[in-house]
């Protein structure tokens, strides 16, 4: 039973790394309710519109997307339909309900020749059908409900949970002899725990318009990688080094152009919400790798 001192905040999405760190803000006073595929049609206006209602949110965080970079390139229809069309329709929900929507965009709607951090406000230009249908979703929001929205944009992301960059080095790591890594591509990973708290406050504190979320400090994802090892052979998560080598995207050739150089300016974020705090990368992926290791202990 919900009492009626508890704010409900919907998020949308339930099987993705960011959603299960949303839900893992829920407390007596703040109950995080995670909607999937099953829960809600997002293609659907008056599906959300009645869904909504039923709950009475203090707003809404849509942490649901099509993010298969490479996949999309050729599955155009079903990347739009997420990372555009729903978003146009979270958008008008909420507006019908005027509450406070939160939506977390990418750095893939940015070309990446800038060689200095992205604003906010930089000229978008995607190179791939991933980056342009996150672009659409962006221009969305800002044509149904400015008033009400914040787009936060964010790069790298990583959790305890789901599929992403760490979890899979961890186990090329310890089943491959060596292994080569891309260091021509610079960006700044994030951890999705930390994005999660940044989703929530942007929320209770209505922050509007578009900001940028990352851990603090840039990467290629060589250096990621090799922070990876390091910090697992120190947390006993791996047991053996291997060699890391550099090497170069024209090297590994991929479906989809990615940014050569991703950083993104967080000072518009930080103003709005002061009592946000930054943590560099190494930081937060000790944090994570801790995690990840107690769990597995006492999994």
């Amino acid at each position: 039973m919900t009492d009626h001192n508890t704010m409900k905040i919907i998020v949308i999405g339930k099987s993705g790394q960011l959603a299960w760190e949303l839900s893992q803000l829920s407390t007596p006073q703040q109950d995080v309710v995670c909607l999937g595929r099953d829960d809600v049609d997002l293609q659907d206006v008056s599906a959300l519109l009645s869904c909504f209602k039923q709950h009475s949110p203090v707003g809404v965080i849509n942490a649901s997307a099509y993010t298969a970079v490479d996949k999309a390139e050729s599955d155009v229809e079903n990347a739009l339909a997420l990372n555009a069309t729903a978003v146009g329709n979270l958008a008008q929900a909420c507006k019908r309900l005027s509450v406070p929507f939160v939506h977390i965009s990418t750095d893939f709607v940015f070309h990446g020749d800038k060689g200095s951090p992205y604003l906010p406000g930089d000229e978008i230009n995607p190179l791939g059908v991933y980056g342009a249908s996150k672009a659409q979703g962006e221009q969305l929001i800002a044509n149904i409900y400015p008033e009400h929205s914040a787009i936060i944009r964010t790069s790298w992301v990583y959790s305890t949970h789901g599929n992403n960059f760490v979890k899979t080095m961890l186990n090329l790591m310890a089943s491959k002899p060596e292994l080569g890594v891309i260091s021509d591509q610079i960006g700044t990973p994030t951890y999705a725990k930390g994005l999660a708290q940044a989703c929530v406050a942007s929320l209770l504190n209505q922050v509007v318009g578009v900001h940028h979320y990352t851990d603090t400090g840039v990467a290629s994802w060589f250096d990621f990688a090799v922070a990876i090892q390091n910090i697992g052979l120190e947390l006993g998560l791996l047991d053996k080094k291997i060699p890391i080598k550099p090497i170069t995207t024209a090297q590994y050739p991929t479906p989809a152009q990615r940014p050569h150089y991703s950083v993104l300016d967080k000072a518009s974020l930080i103003n709005a919400l002061p009592e946000l705090s930054l943590m560099h990368w190494q930081e937060q992926l000790t944090h994570m790798m801790t995690a990840l290791k107690n769990e597995r202990e006492h999994s």
